[in-house]
């Protein structure tokens, strides 16, 4: 659904695939830079509705309209890519946390707040890249883009038990990481 309440489908002509790509081009290109940056993001935004656009007359209309058909249009792209975006993690989990040498600085709580998120972003990008792809790919499809388990299973062309199954699996794995001082937001 678009800002204004506004269902926007694929269509059928130039100008309702542009009305496609002017609603929804940050909401992907946003998504893709989380995952694999903004240089990738700007490439990848590009093959998305390329591919959209020459699958436009298989697209099958939805109540959720077309944003779930391109997460997963989005999402297997990004597939392509995984060993990148999992070397990225697995980088960013061995790294140093900004500020670990600041320890002396007058402001040492607001360092050590620092530190603690840096070390808590590390284990979270750690479990990231020691989940399964389909796991990770519901749990950002749900807690980066806030996509329903419907939304999500239109996007993957998953039944949404599956769906369930696997965020469950994904919320698992980061209680497990991130310990007793993850909290979750409910909604």
């Amino acid at each position: 659904m678009s800002s204004d309440g506004e269902l926007v489908q694929a269509g059928e002509t130039a100008e309702d695939f542009a009305r496609l790509f002017d609603r929804y081009s940050v909401t992907i290109h946003r998504y893709v830079a989380r995952r694999l940056g903004t240089t990738e993001a700007d490439d990848l935004l590009g093959q998305t509705f390329l591919i959209a656009f020459e699958r436009r007359q298989q697209y099958v209309d939805s109540a959720a309209g077309a944003l779930p058909w391109l997460y997963g249009i989005a999402t297997n792209l990004i597939h392509r890519r995984r060993r990148d975006e999992v070397r990225q993690y697995r980088a960013y989990a061995r790294s140093e946390p900004a500020g670990s040498d600041q320890h002396g600085d007058p402001l040492g709580t607001d360092v050590a707040a620092r530190v603690d998120a840096a070390a808590a972003s590390r284990a979270l990008t750690g479990v990231l890249a020691g989940l399964r792809k389909v796991e990770r790919d519901v749990l950002l499809l749900y807690a980066w883009e806030d996509l329903s388990y419907a939304e999500i299973a239109l996007a993957l062309d998953l039944p949404i038990g599956t769906v369930r199954s696997r965020l469950h699996r994904a919320r698992r794995a980061l209680r497990s990481a991130l310990g007793p001082d993850f909290e979750e937001n409910p909604s």
